[in-house]
């Protein structure tokens, strides 16, 4: 697992502004230290879809936003996606809970097909992405950025399990 307060300290090195996305139990303990946090904004939405939306109009003005969702949220949020960070050429990093991301493991029962859907969709869309597991994992975050700035196109990190 990821340390959340490791996670919360790579975004700053990245001089992020605004975390918006819409709170689950998966990324529960990112925002808590988000919320605990006086420098960086969360702005919570109430559906996904806005948080992209929310997220390029910030960077328009001048921030450095990033989302932070669920897979089922990242799912239902294609459209906006598409509107906004996709053609408005939005650098964009999101950050994605892999809700259901054991079972996809061998010999595992599929009981959510959120975990099923994701990285296919992501790689249709074009979306770069990598997977953090454990704390080794989280330099992927600072690639996540370089990436996004490299291409100004978004780019997605996975986030498998956070712990305190």
């Amino acid at each position: 697992m990821a340390s959340a307060q490791k996670i919360v300290e790579e975004l700053k090195k990245w001089n992020v502004t605004h975390v918006v996305g819409l709170p689950d139990n998966g990324t529960a303990q990112i925002y808590e230290r988000l919320h605990a946090d006086a420098e960086i904004d969360v702005i919570t939405v109430s559906r996904e879809g806005e948080a992209f939306a929310i997220a390029s109009g910030l960077y328009v003005g001048g921030k450095q936003p990033v989302v932070l969702i669920q897979n089922t949220g990242f799912l239902e949020s294609g459209d906006a996606i598409r509107g906004t960070a996709f053609n408005m050429e939005i650098p964009l990093v999101t950050l994605i809970g892999y809700r259901g991301y054991q079972t996809m493991q061998p010999d595992s029962p599929r009981v959510d097909t959120a975990a099923t859907f994701l990285e296919p969709t992501l790689k249709a869309w074009g979306f770069p992405y990598n997977t953090i597991e454990t704390d080794d994992d989280i330099p992927y975050i600072s690639d996540a950025f370089q990436k996004a700035q490299e291409t100004s196109m978004p780019t997605a990190v996975l986030i498998v399990g956070i712990c305190t």
